[in-house]
Order: C-alpha cells, then sequence, then structure tokens
C-alpha cells in the first residue's frame, strides 16, 4: 500500500470516528442542543481537526443522514422490484419498508425531516447536497413507479404518480414527527407502528379506482 492510499485509509477512519462520536451526542443532547466542542471531546479530538472533515454541525449531521437515504432507497426499490405483489398489494410493502426505514435509525431519520424543512440544507457542500438529492431521487422514483404501475393496469385512480410519491412521504414524515412529540409527553405510549398502518389502509383504500359501471 502507497503513502497516498494509507493517507486515504486514514482519513476515512477519522472521518468515522467522528460520525460515531456526533451520533452519540446527538442521541444525549439531541441535535439542537449539541455543539462541534461536544463532539470533538466524544471523539477524543480537537474542535480544529473536526472543521478539517466538516465544515459545520449541519454538513456533519447530513452526512450521517446519508447512510438511512442509502437503505431507504435500496427497500423501495426492492418493494417496486417485487413481482410476486400487485399494486395495491405493493402499498402495503410500501408502509411496511418505510416504517423499517425508520427502525433503521430513528434519530437520524427524525433529526433528517427537520433537516429537509429548513433553511439549514443552504449550509451544506455542493457534493454533500448533491449526495443527499440523488438518494433522496431514487427512492421518490421507485414510489412514482409503484403507482404508476397501479394508475396503468386500472388498479389506481389516475393522478400523477410523483404527486402521489409526494403524499406518501408527507403522510408517513407527519405521522412519524406527531407520535415522536407526544412520546416527549409520555414515553409509554408508542402508537406509530399502528397509526402508520392505519394511514396505509385508508390512502390505499382512496386510490382505488371505481370499477366501470355496467351498462
Amino acid at each position: 500500500m502507497g503513502i497516498k492510499e494509507r493517507k486515504e485509509r486514514e482519513r476515512g477512519r477519522r472521518r468515522q470516528q467522528i460520525m460515531i462520536a456526533a451520533k452519540r451526542v446527538f442521541s444525549e443532547k439531541s441535535f439542537n442542543k449539541a455543539t462541534m466542542e461536544d463532539i470533538a471531546n466524544e471523539a477524543e479530538l480537537s474542535p480544529g481537526t473536526i472543521y478539517l472533515y466538516f465544515k459545520n454541525k449541519d454538513e456533519l449531521f447530513a452526512s450521517l443522514s446519508l447512510r438511512i437515504l442509502h437503505y431507504m432507497s435500496i427497500r423501495l426499490e426492492h418493494v417496486l422490484k417485487e413481482k410476486v405483489l400487485d399494486p395495491s398489494e405493493k402499498i402495503q410493502a410500501l408502509q411496511e419498508a418505510l416504517y423499517e426505514v425508520y427502525e433503521f435509525d430513528p434519530l437520524v431519520l427524525i433529526n433528517m425531516f427537520h433537516l429537509q424543512s429548513s433553511e439549514t440544507l443552504r449550509n451544506l457542500s455542493p457534493d454533500l447536497l448533491e449526495d443527499i438529492k440523488e438518494l433522496s431521487r431514487v427512492s421518490f422514483a421507485s414510489m412514482a413507479k409503484i403507482f404508476e404501475q397501479g394508475i396503468k393496469n386500472g388498479e389506481f385512480i389516475d393522478r400523477h404518480p410523483v404527486a402521489l410519491a409526494d403524499i406518501v412521504w408527507a403522510l408517513f414524515s407527519g405521522i412519524v414527527l406527531w407520535e415522536e412529540s407526544k412520546r416527549l409527553i409520555d414515553n409509554k405510549k408508542d402508537y406509530l407502528k399502528s397509526t402508520l398502518e392505519m394511514a396505509f389502509e385508508i390512502f390505499g383504500q382512496g386510490i382505488k379506482a371505481c370499477p366501470e359501471p355496467v351498462s
């Protein structure tokens, strides 16, 4: 292994070390209260070293989001390509896949929702922002194609498949954020899965095409 390869590997290890420390700090203090100094202390590095790898806290957190976005793109593509399921059954599979995305890393997912709905995306480097956009595009394309399949074979109402994918994402993110806020009041109550199942059941019924009347 040459010097260049060794340096690149060391840089990758250091970057991973920082991200692991950041995840711990965000878990303990929340994203808003955590500071780059907190993360540096957890990683046993100087704050200056942290800034060599991430220009700000938003970029550090967004980098954590890439892992869950990548997982989501894989799961949704798998649902799309599932040949034994008809489009209506894929709506159920879609709900299950999104819940698995939540379970994969609830903390990062919840903060990612906040990140995407704020101005902080403008603080990210162009390369990181493009990575986030590309992974998001892949996931939304898979969802839209599921609806497109159902529209083409007459199972779903004729509406724009991208708009239907947007509605699903809004449904998912809204329920996750609302149920999480309720748990701040009573952490013994966890109705996320059952609420998500009910919401998708109602949504699935709502987009079913009405059968043509017999003349």
